[in-house]
C-alpha cells in the first residue's frame, strides 16, 4: 500500500495537483503517465534509503530526473512549440526573454520545470507517504530486489513512448547539456552519503515550529508569484528558493518540520490551481470542482500525515538526513 500510495500520490501532484487536468483526466493521467512519475519517485526514495543519503539524495536525484524529463523525454524544454497549443502558450512566449544562446532553451522554464518535478513530482509526495508510514517502515527499503528491475524497465518503457509522440531533434549542445547537468547531479548524489559520514557533525538544533516554519516557506514561494518576468523575475525566484533551503535545513529539526516544508509547496500548488488554466480548456464549473477537489484533497493528506507523523528526532537537522 505505501508503494502504491506513492506512486498514485506522486502522478496526482506532478500533473494534477496544480491545476494542469481537470478531474474527468485523472483516470487518463493515472494510467499513461503513472508509470513515468509513480516509478520514478519510488525508485528515487528506494535509492535514498538504501543507500542512507536521505533527503540531499532524494533532492539531487529528483533534479536530476526534471532535467532528463523536459530535456530529453517530453521536451518541455528545448521544444518551444510543444506549448504553443495548450492555455500555456502565452507563459511560453514570455518565458523566451531568458533564452539562453547557443542550448536553444528559457532559463526561467529550466528553472520552474526542475523546480516542480523536485518538490511536487518527487519530494512532497514522499513525505507526505513516508508521515502516514509506520515508525519501523519510514526509512527502510519498500521494494525487492525483483521489483527494482520491474520500475526501472516501466520507467524506460512510458518515457520512450512519451518521446515517441515528438519528432523535435535535439541538437549536440543540448543533448550535451542534460547528460552533464543530470549526470552531475547523479554524481553528487551517489557522493553524498560517503561526504556526510565523514563530515558529520553533532550538537542539537533548535529553530522555530513546525507550523511556523511550513508558513514562512509558504510565505516566500507565494510572494514568488509576483517576482514578474525576464531575468531580474528569475533571479529573484531563485533569491526566494535560497532562503527556503537556508530555513528549512537550519530549522527542520523534526519529522513535522520536514512534512510542513514539503506540505507548504502543496498548498501553493493547489492554490495556484484557482489561477492556473489546466492545458486544454474546460468548462469554468468543471475547473472549479476540480480545483476544490484538490484542495480538499491536500488539507485532508497534509492532516492525516500531520497526526500519524512523530513529534520525536528532535536536535538534529532533518532536512540534511
Amino acid at each position: 500500500m505505501r508503494v502504491l500510495g506513492l506512486w498514485l500520490l506522486a502522478t496526482w501532484c506532478a500533473e494534477c495537483v496544480w491545476g494542469g487536468f481537470t478531474v474527468d483526466g485523472y483516470p487518463m493521467v493515472m494510467l499513461f503517465l503513472g508509470p513515468l512519475y509513480g516509478s520514478v519517485a519510488v525508485l528515487i526514495r528506494e535509492v535514498a534509503r538504501r543507500r542512507g543519503g536521505g533527503w540531499p539524495v532524494m533532492i539531487l536525484l529528483a533534479a536530476a530526473f526534471g532535467v532528463v524529463q523536459a530535456g530529453v523525454v517530453d521536451l518541455s524544454l528545448f521544444d518551444r512549440a510543444g506549448l504553443a497549443g495548450t492555455e500555456f502558450a502565452e507563459w511560453n512566449r514570455a518565458a523566451g526573454q531568458t533564452s539562453v544562446p547557443v542550448f536553444g532553451f528559457s532559463a526561467e522554464q529550466l528553472f520552474e520545470f526542475v523546480r516542480n518535478h523536485v518538490w511536487l513530482s518527487v519530494c512532497a509526495p514522499i513525505a507526505v507517504v513516508e508521515a502516514c508510514t509506520g515508525e519501523s517502515r519510514r526509512h527502510a527499503p519498500w521494494l525487492t530486489r525483483r521489483t527494482i528491475p520491474l520500475l526501472v524497465v516501466l520507467y524506460v518503457v512510458s518515457s520512450l513512448l512519451i518521446r515517441s509522440d515528438s519528432w523535435y531533434p535535439l541538437s549536440p549542445a543540448q543533448w550535451s547539456f542534460v547528460v552533464v547537468v543530470a549526470g552531475s547531479l547523479i554524481m553528487a548524489a551517489v557522493v553524498w552519503p560517503r561526504w556526510r559520514r565523514e563530515s558529520r557533525a553533532g550538537g542539537a538544533r533548535r529553530g522555530v515550529g513546525p507550523l511556523a516554519l511550513g508558513g514562512i516557506v509558504l510565505v516566500v514561494q507565494l510572494a514568488s508569484w509576483f517576482t514578474g518576468v525576464g531575468w531580474a523575475g528569475l533571479w529573484l525566484r531563485v533569491v526566494a528558493l535560497v532562503v527556503v533551503i537556508v530555513l528549512a535545513v537550519r530549522w527542520a529539526v523534526s519529522r513535522r518540520h520536514v512534512l510542513a516544508v514539503w506540505g507548504a509547496g502543496l498548498v501553493v500548488a493547489a492554490g495556484g490551481a484557482f489561477l492556473s488554466p489546466p492545458y486544454e480548456a474546460a468548462a469554468p464549473w468543471l475547473m472549479v470542482v476540480s480545483d476544490v477537489f484538490g484542495a480538499v484533497l491536500v488539507v485532508t493528506l497534509l492532516g492525516v500525515a500531520w497526526r500519524r507523523s512523530s513529534r520525536s528526532v528532535r536536535g538534529i537537522a532533518v532536512l540534511s538526513r
